[in-house]
């Protein structure tokens, strides 16, 4: 199952444990209980302090195997075989049951270990979701810190009737003591802070007490990072106060045009910002929402960011670079059957689509990479594009029309999602050429339309373009003095990461260059 390569790899991590590790399963006659016998067997044969035992008949699900240490019942659960994308879950849970330290912040630690209470999480994931092993590491955790606390991490593929009983159209879906608690991609702090009422208020308190920054960063995007490092590498006080560390890069699959990087993928790119930022004196604080932006009274005086949970930053200069967001269609039915058939992730959502009718919209090089990946997992793959002409690459547009399962509708204008009340159940276009209102029966919708900028809160406060977009000169300085911007919220051409690094770099250097210019008020 675990190929050598793999096999020596895991070996080497084994040899952190502290601890016995115990894997308790709990297996059927199907052919994943097989699989899963042989994962646990192979697992056991590279470590003396990992064994394997099956549990009798006990009420939990099969094939599932609990990560424990001997003579306790409690730890992480896996039901399914965790390989794909979960995989360094699995080797997290082992090393984290096995007293290997976690690396997350010890604020973050200490507040798992104090939270009172019996919280039971249970999460569905998909092999291939990308966005999932972050929400499942996130409850492993937890559960390992804190008794109170337990967390099974389901495979949707193999549990399909669970996934149909409690219709889940969309992983990661999380439930909490049996209720739905949360669905797609949340970080520890976020999750912490929606079971822990307090956190809000500390937090608040924390960050009012913060001392004025000489560059403040809000966003934690590529441009976001590059401007952090590039004033912290000018020896400057900088913080950086993000909504989610990564920002975009984190729904994205692969990327494969950073230079100097052939290949990586969105999470594991977003950690490696992180770990940079980190390596700098920067003030991280992430998980802190931007609600409004306060220009300085007089010049060189302190520009103030005010946060979602009432706290406020002060900073000599502040760099924007807040990003941007999938935009939706606007149309009747969208909210109502979001992740309940209306996806915006082909890569995590795909597999609980497989073998049933689908659509796409939008014809651009997302929609298109959509439609192909799509196409080898669903019944049917319709295309739908607002335009005359598909926008993708011609490369990309001659794989899609040589698949046998793909329809391509052009000059369509989707106006409605239908469903059952329920669930999706068609879609609703108006063909612009001939004004004919058409209806197509499906079960998911994709949405693959663009980006809208992540700046509504900068509204009256600062130029923007009709667009949305932060209006920058060629040294991202904005209409506030003090203030600049960089990356996709902002009116630079391409959105591209490796575009918007540049630029938050240039936003920082821009922001120094500021700094030693201006003098602050007596």
């Amino acid at each position: 199952m675990l190929d050598a390569n793999l096999q020596a790899q895991l070996k080497a991590y084994l040899e952190r444990l502290q601890r016995p590790v115990e894997l308790v399963a709990t297996l059927d006659d199907s052919a994943t209980a097989r699989e899963l016998r042989e994962l646990l067997s192979q697992i056991a044969s590279l470590s003396d302090k990992v064994t394997v035992v099956e549990a009798g008949d006990v009420p939990v699900r099969k094939p599932s195997f609990l990560i424990t240490n001997p003579g306790l019942d409690t730890g992480v659960r896996f039901a399914g075989v965790p390989l794909g994308h979960e995989f360094t879950s699995l080797v997290l849970a082992l090393l984290q049951v096995g007293g290997h330290p976690s690396k997350e912040a010890p604020e973050l630690l200490a507040q798992i270990r104090d939270l009172e209470g019996e919280f039971h999480f249970e999460t569905y994931y998909s092999l291939s979701c990308h966005n999932c092993p972050d929400v499942v590491q996130a409850l492993n955790l937890m559960s390992v810190l804190n008794p109170g606390i337990t967390h099974t991490a389901i495979d949707g593929a193999v549990f399909q009737q669970e996934i149909k009983d409690r219709e889940i159209m969309g992983v990661p879906t999380v439930f909490l003591n049996g209720e739905r608690f949360g669905q797609g991609r949340m970080e520890l702090a976020e999750i912490l802070g929606k079971i822990d009422k307090g956190a809000a208020a500390r937090d608040a308190a924390r960050m009012n007490d913060k001392e004025p920054f000489d560059v403040l960063v809000v966003g934690g995007g590529p441009a976001g990072a590059a401007a952090a490092i590039y004033a912290a590498r000018k020896g400057i006080r900088t913080g950086i106060a993000a909504e989610r560390f990564g920002g975009q890069v984190l729904d994205t699959l692969d990327i494969e045009n950073y230079i100097s990087i052939r290949k990586t993928e969105g999470p594991q790119f977003a950690a490696a910002l992180e770990h940079h930022v980190r390596d700098y004196e920067v003030d991280l604080m992430n998980v802190q929402r931007a609600r409004a932006l306060r220009p300085a009274g007089a010049e060189g005086g302190l520009i103030e960011v005010e946060m979602e949970n009432g706290a406020v930053l002060r900073g000599r200069s502040v760099v924007l670079a807040t990003g941007a967001r999938w935009r939706n269609m606007n149309v009747p039915g969208e909210d109502q059957y979001r992740t309940r058939g209306v996806a915006y992730c082909p890569s995590c959502d795909g597999p609980l689509f497989k073998g049933k009718p689908v659509a796409v919209i939008g014809g651009g090089n997302s929609g298109v990479e959509a439609a192909i990946d799509l196409a080898g997992i669903v019944s049917h793959v319709t295309l739908l594009e607002f335009a005359p002409q598909l926008k993708a690459d011609a490369v990309l547009q001659r794989k899609l029309k040589s698949l046998p399962n793909v329809d391509i509708i052009v000059n369509a204008q989707t106006t409605e999602v239908k469903g059952d009340g329920q669930r999706v159940n068609g879609l609703v276009y108006k063909d612009r050429e001939t004004g004919e209102v058409r209806e197509l029966p499906l079960e998911g919708i994709f949405v693959q339309i663009g980006l809208l900028p992540n700046t509504d809160w900068l509204k009256g406060t600062l130029e923007l373009s009709p667009f949305g977009e932060i209006v920058v000169d060629a040294h991202g300085r904005t209409s506030v003095p003090g203030v600049f911007a960089a990356g996709d919220c902002t009116t630079v051409p391409y959105k591209q990461i490796v575009i918007a690094a540049g630029d938050g770099a240039k936003a920082a250097l821009s922001a120094f260059d500021h700094l030693i210019r201006t003098t602050a008020p007596a």
